[in-house]
């Protein structure tokens, strides 16, 4: 085994009053899957991520888990409960720590990404229109599918960009627009914009913002902040967009209501 001088990243023992974050056991099926996803959805925590580094053996295997995790919520319609900021920010507070190497980081989770929506995009273009019927797809909820729908409906192929920033959306939002058919052209070029710029912007916030003790100290909070910070202007977007609606429809209702002399 090579020396941590020839890694690109220093490994670092867990402090001992940090519990220890074991691999799932095999038991039952049902039971052994709770338990791995409640094990990646954990990995969103420093000190999970921490002791995964110090578990996985050889330097890559790391930034492959990491790798296959956003891939699959970002490319896997049943991904959708997988850490993503969360774990992104966390990713970087820990290379500010020199646990991982920022640059690996940022190319490696980048290609995840971007492959991810792009195997998500095929998936929609190849199943069509009929996904959106009730209970054709039983492994994802309904509304979620057509709360992405309805997103991508609003902003166009600037949704894929935008969705980036916004949980449960980010999956759905290039499988809704591979049904849609959206010209695949132009789908790579908001999904190369797209994927680079969120995974560079959570990882480097957690790794500039991670030096800091306050930060390291409330970890949850802050990713918390981070991601309503970066869904508020979508969120205001759509809160204008369903206010003029509303005014539409109030006054489409009052001409209908009127006599033909008020008209």
């Amino acid at each position: 085994m090579a020396d941590d001088a020839d890694r690109p990243y220093n490994r670092t023992r867990p402090a001992p009053a940090i519990r220890v974050f074991a691999l799932p056991t095999f038991r039952l099926p049902m039971t052994f899957i709770l338990e791995w996803i409640q094990y990646l959805m954990g990995l969103a925590k420093p000190d999970n991520l921490r002791q995964l580094v110090n578990l996985a053996g050889p330097w890559w295997v790391c930034y492959l888990i990491l790798f296959a995790i956003i891939f699959s919520e970002t490319g896997l319609l049943v991904g959708f409960f997988l850490p993503g900021d969360s774990l992104l920010f966390a990713a970087g507070l820990l290379a500010s720590q020199e646990v991982f190497n920022i640059g690996i980081l940022l190319v490696t989770l980048s290609i995840a990404a971007v492959v991810g929506d792009a195997v998500n995009y095929y998936l929609g273009l190849q199943m069509g229109q009929r996904v959106f019927e009730k209970g054709y797809l039983r492994f994802v909820k309904h509304s979620h599918l057509m709360a992405a729908k309805d997103f991508y409906e609003r902003h166009g192929g600037k949704a894929i960009v935008l969705a980036r920033f916004v949980p449960l959306v980010r999956t759905f939002t290039p499988f809704v627009a591979g049904v849609a058919q959206m010209n695949y052209l132009h789908f790579a070029l908001y999904n190369v914009l797209g994927g680079i710029g969120w995974v560079t912007s959570m990882t480097l916030c957690g790794y500039f913002l991670g030096r800091i003790p306050w930060i390291s100290h409330n970890f949850e909070k802050v990713v918390i902040a981070i991601v309503l910070i970066s869904v508020l202007p979508i969120a205001i977007g759509m809160f204008r967009h369903w206010r003029a609606g509303r005014r539409v429809s109030a006054e489409n209702l009052g001409l209908s209501g009127a006599g033909p002399g008020e008209r």
